[in-house]
């Protein structure tokens, strides 16, 4: 019996610590450069995902229009690393700064939201990111 016990709180333990990400931003990732480690990353309302400047030049910037209404703007400084804890319901949409146009885009989705999938659809991506951003959304 307190073996069955130790399992389910280990379970729930793991499970409750795993609900936060983490995300490095990198020059390299396989054969892709400027790019997220985690293009997509599914939360729950309340939980936090890290980016960890990995790779200097880097930052975080939620973009305009991509993310849900009544959420203030947020964006990092430059080479260092941040957070954001998630209390809104919705899809995030964000992008490295300097490097929007070579594809660094990627996507949060909190809380399973998909209420504002059509303003994601609407975002202006311009070049590299432009090719990659249709096939991230339709995975969300």
């Amino acid at each position: 019996m307190g073996f069955i016990i130790s399992i389910t709180l280990l379970m729930f333990s793991t499970n409750s610590m795993a609900a936060d990400e983490t995300i490095e931003m990198l020059n390299k990732l396989g054969k892709e450069s400027m790019v997220y480690s985690k293009k997509v990353v599914r939360v729950d309302v309340g939980d936090t995902v890290f980016w960890k400047a990995t790779d200097k030049g880097h930052n975080v910037e939620f973009i305009k229009g991509g993310i849900p209404e009544g959420v203030d703007k947020f964006k990092s400084k430059y080479n260092k690393d941040t957070e954001y804890q998630f209390t809104v319901p919705g899809i995030y949409a964000y992008w490295c700064t300097p490097h929007k146009n070579m594809g660094m885009i990627g996507f949060v989705v909190v809380g399973d939201d998909k209420s504002n999938l059509e303003a994601i659809k609407k975002i202006k991506f311009m070049a590299k990111s432009k090719k990659i951003a249709p096939d991230l959304i339709n995975s969300l």
